[in-house]
């Protein structure tokens, strides 16, 4: 596809500047995973699953920050907010390598992921302002296969690190990324508001515009859907490196099976790229929810298994991480098809509520720890069946339906 000449950025330069700000809050999640004992002996956490907090409170402020962005970038444009969120990303990021204590940390980390909100919300509203319907979730799909390479590399990274540094030289190299992204945006990124769809900030705005996103039965229901799957998302990841280090006792490959669970959701969202237009973003997302609640299921019974095998452990969960990636993109794209003329707001209130959900629900799940893989599974299912009853709730008991032709997208 070539760009047009209102766009001079082409498709594949877009789609991986948008990954690389997505890529930031993965890495800053995922790079610091394998550093949990050595943080919670810098620390004296006593209690390992208080190490997960350090996760949970970058989610909580990205989840919070996301209110925000929205709005400031329907009014203001979307590059001067991504620009000034990058820039906060890379102080807070330096500020957690000095960080005195326990508590100071958790709260450089919050403020960090509340910086960083803007790069999930306003990437959305980037693509939203180009892009529509089945076409935006492919594009979605593309970007969240680059994306996905992060997760896969982050932990194996931040081992690396420990092997000839401190812990504090993971938290410097995610100020070295987010320097040259930030570099990148400011050099390349052209503005996609468009003029027209400019929003001042008024408070009866955002409420209004607020109002609207909740009060819309399909879209809402996706989102919460979204936050539900997000949930039991998060639970795997507080609660992973505890549980390849614990119960398989097997701390040292962890790296290398976190990779192969984001490996799988990568390919997911690869696959989905490719099929999304041709059956729909309904279609393969709900199907993919079906197939989670089976693979949870699948997941209880083997954890109550004695002696449970990491290798079938790791099988099941790989699969079921592969259905999130089904499901993720499509969720959020449908979710935000009403809201042409407010992408920035509704992506905002979309984007806060889904990843607050979710972080709540993940820290629940994570904290529930005992030793063993039941608590995760058992919250995979949960949060499967609350997934599907919602969408069913928001697609009026109608599944696998598909709307009629998007409109056409500028690239």
């Amino acid at each position: 596809m070539a760009p047009t000449t209102e766009f001079p950025l082409g498709p594949r330069e877009l789609v991986a500047m948008m990954a690389a700000l997505m890529a930031l809050n993965a890495l800053a999640i995922d790079a610091i995973l394998p550093a949990f004992p050595a943080l919670g002996e810098a620390f004296s956490v006593t209690d390992p699953n208080n190490r997960q907090y350090i996760i949970s409170s970058y989610l909580m402020g990205m989840g919070l920050g996301s209110l925000f962005y929205g709005p400031i970038g329907d009014r203001f444009g979307r590059k001067p907010v991504l620009l000034f969120s990058v820039a906060m990303y890379v102080v807070f990021g330096l500020a957690c390598a000095f960080a005195p204590d326990f508590d100071t940390l958790l709260l450089l980390r919050f403020a960090q992921g509340f910086s960083a909100a803007a790069m999930g919300v306003l990437v959305v509203s980037v693509i939203r302002d180009i892009f529509s319907g089945d076409r935006m979730a492919r594009f979605m799909s593309i970007i969240f296969i680059v994306f996905m390479a992060v997760p896969v590399i982050a932990p194996t990274v931040g081992q690396l690190i420990l092997y000839f540094a401190e812990w504090q030289f993971i938290f410097i190299l995610l100020t070295v990324m987010g320097t040259a992204v930030g570099v990148w945006v400011f050099l390349r990124l052209p503005e996609t508001l468009k003029p027209e769809n400019v929003i001042p900030i008024r408070l009866d705005t955002i409420g209004s515009t607020w109002f609207k996103v909740v009060f819309n039965r399909t879209g809402f229901g996706h989102v919460a859907a979204g936050g539900l799957l997000m949930g039991a998302m998060f639970g795997f990841l507080n609660s992973s490196q505890q549980i390849f280090s614990e119960v398989f006792g097997a701390r040292e490959i962890f790296p290398y099976a976190f990779a192969a669970v984001a490996g799988s959701m990568a390919l997911s969202n690869w696959f989905n790229s490719r099929i999304v237009e041709r059956f729909g973003a309904r279609r393969v997302s709900q199907s993919a929810l079906l197939a989670f609640l089976v693979l949870s299921a699948m997941q209880i019974g083997a954890a109550l298994i004695p002696g449970e095998p990491m290798a079938l452990f790791l099988a099941i969960v790989a699969l079921n991480m592969a259905m999130i990636g089904f499901i993720g993109a499509n969720f959020g794209s449908i979710a935000m098809e009403p809201f042409a003329k407010m992408a920035g707001a509704a992506s905002s209130f979309q984007m806060a509520f889904r990843t607050v959900l979710g972080t709540a629900i993940g820290a629940f799940v994570g904290q529930a720890f005992d030793g063993s893989t039941l608590p995760m599974a058992l919250g995979f299912l949960v949060c499967g069946i609350a997934a599907l009853a919602v969408i069913f709730w928001a697609e009026r008991g109608k599944l696998f339906a598909r709307p009629g032709t998007c409109p056409k997208s500028p690239m």
